[in-house]
């Protein structure tokens, strides 16, 4: 055992004597961070820097996981998140970095900031949960309110891995008197609100060097995957109220304007690029049937790899609604609610966090979590990946997926690099109960506690590894094209704020 390990083993364990054995779980969680502080050493050159912000990391680990609880408990929709966010800056400002609140204009936004000088390392951290997913750290379908939302992408374990490595890479700069600053920002609205690019738009990003993020998932990965463009929008369709029995003629109806546009859309399939995605909800069509619709929305999504394609496929949408509404004589309003640009993948530092990644100490499952993902695995479709997949590093590519994120934008400004952890039983899809049950007890837990080590480790590095963070910027430059200027895809609009409500 590494002296650095013997040392830090005791520390944990002194947890344990000191506060009962109620108190033993944290001493475990410290050490396995303080476990993967011994096994960097066993693996790699020494480099007393790299095990350094690794053992700082492990002092905190339970101080991360409380702020992982909080914000799970408080699990607050999008631009709403006043309880989670306060509890990242609090857990910010007790360690020293200076607070900037209500940036870009969206009251839960903020910017953590510590040390001084360049390089400006950055780390996103988000914290907004998902509509009618609430659910109880257990095996089964239990709400803990009917309704109320659920951290079912686990951005509650995202913002406490992002806050607690920036607080360890702080503490490392004072200790090692490394010049350079971390900043912390925090991100809302992540789940169709585009936080990110209203902050981007705003220049929040501007002179940081490198943006390092993560995200909740059931297998651990560094690929360098890029995503879908997304553009959205509500499209309203106003008629004229009657009587639909007695006097149908006198009316018109909306929800006849949002049924023809979505008929049309879906005819539009068969002329769309193989890899568009468009999909839309019915959010309001009526009151009762025997009343001709007077009012009714539908809101749509739609996305495809190239972000002009986003654009134009938006745009032929915008063009079918316009037609319903002349073709069933009602009035269309439209708003564009969200624009994501596809992320641009950086190599250069997706296959450092790989290697930091394959350096540390694997996830394993106690007993009693075995007995809890084998519960889970009973309520998945499909054949899940075994549970001692848990323990894997999936091989590097570079890929892409389906999904959208706002961390998009923020990667055409800054070279960006993100990763997943395994914090849900292997099989487990994102928006889930089953995301929120294994998001919400040590499974969870243990996941998000690996992602801080690979954001402290890869954080501290860049700043002694100049030259990486050069080739990360030419790499970015090179790809983006000599004439890119960014432009959001949601335009000049105001956050909106009350999308969720």
């Amino acid at each position: 055992m590494s002296i650095v390990l013997e040392i830090l083993s005791k520390y944990a364990f002194g947890i344990a004597r000191e506060q009962g054995r109620a108190q033993a779980l944290w001493a475990g969680f410290t050490l396995s961070l303080l476990a993967a502080a011994g096994a960097w050493a066993d693996v790699a050159p020494f480099v007393p820097s790299d095990r350094e912000v690794l053992v700082h990391l492990a002092k905190d680990s339970r101080a991360a996981v409380d702020l992982a609880q909080q914000v799970f408990a408080a699990a607050e929709l999008g631009y709403q998140e006043q309880a989670s966010s306060q509890a990242l800056q609090d857990y910010l400002k007790q360690r020293k970095f200076k607070i900037t609140k209500g940036v870009a204009g969206i009251p839960t936004a903020f910017v953590a900031t510590f040390g001084r000088g360049e390089p400006v390392i950055g780390i996103l951290a988000e914290f907004d949960a998902l509509p009618g997913l609430s659910q109880a750290p257990v095996p089964s379908r239990q709400p803990v309110v009917a309704d109320a939302p659920g951290h079912a992408c686990g951005h509650h374990l995202f913002g406490a891995a992002s806050a607690s490595a920036g607080a360890a890479i702080a503490t490392w700069l004072r200790s090692t008197g490394t010049k350079g600053t971390i900043k912390v920002f925090g991100t809302p609205a992540e789940e169709g609100g585009s936080g990110k690019v209203y902050m981007a738009r705003e220049g929040v990003f501007d002179g940081v060097a490198a943006m390092l993020h993560w995200h909740p998932g059931s297998a651990n990965t560094a690929a360098a995957s890029s995503t879908t463009a997304n553009k959205s929008g509500r499209f309203q369709f106003h008629g004229r109220a009657a009587h639909a029995a007695s006097a149908p003629h006198l009316g018109r109806s909306a929800l006849d304007g949002v049924e023809a546009m979505n008929y049309m859309v879906n005819l539009m399939r068969e002329h769309v690029p193989m890899t568009s995605r468009m999909h839309y909800v019915i959010t309001q069509g009526g009151q009762a049937p025997n009343i001709v619709p007077e009012f009714a929305e539908v809101y749509y999504y739609v996305r495809h790899p190239q972000r002009d394609v986003a654009e134009q496929l938006f745009e032929r949408v915008v063009n079918a609604a316009k037609a319903a509404a002349q073709g069933t004589e009602t009035r269309l309003e439209y708003e564009v609610m969200h624009g994501n640009y596809p992320v641009l993948p950086n190599e250069t530092l997706a296959r450092r966090v790989d290697a930091n990644m394959r350096s540390l100490q694997p996830l394993q499952y106690t007993a009693e979590e075995t007995k809890f993902a084998q519960k889970i695995h009973e309520t998945l479709t499909g054949k899940p990946s075994p549970l001692s997949s848990v323990g894997v590093v999936q091989p590097y590519k570079v890929g892409s997926t389906f999904g959208s994120t706002d961390v998009g934008d923020v990667s055409w400004q800054v070279p960006t690099v993100g990763f997943r952890t395994a914090t849900w039983v292997p099989g487990t899809p994102a928006h889930s109960w089953q995301a929120v049950a294994a998001g919400g007890m040590s499974i969870g837990h243990k996941g998000m506690l690996l992602a801080s080590q690979v954001l402290a480790l890869t954080g501290s590095q860049l700043y002694r590894d100049k030259e990486l963070l050069k080739r990360a910027e030419q790499e970015m430059r090179v790809a983006r094209g000599e004439d890119f200027v960014y432009k959001a895809l949601l335009g000049d609009r105001q956050p909106p704020l009350n999308y969720r409500r």
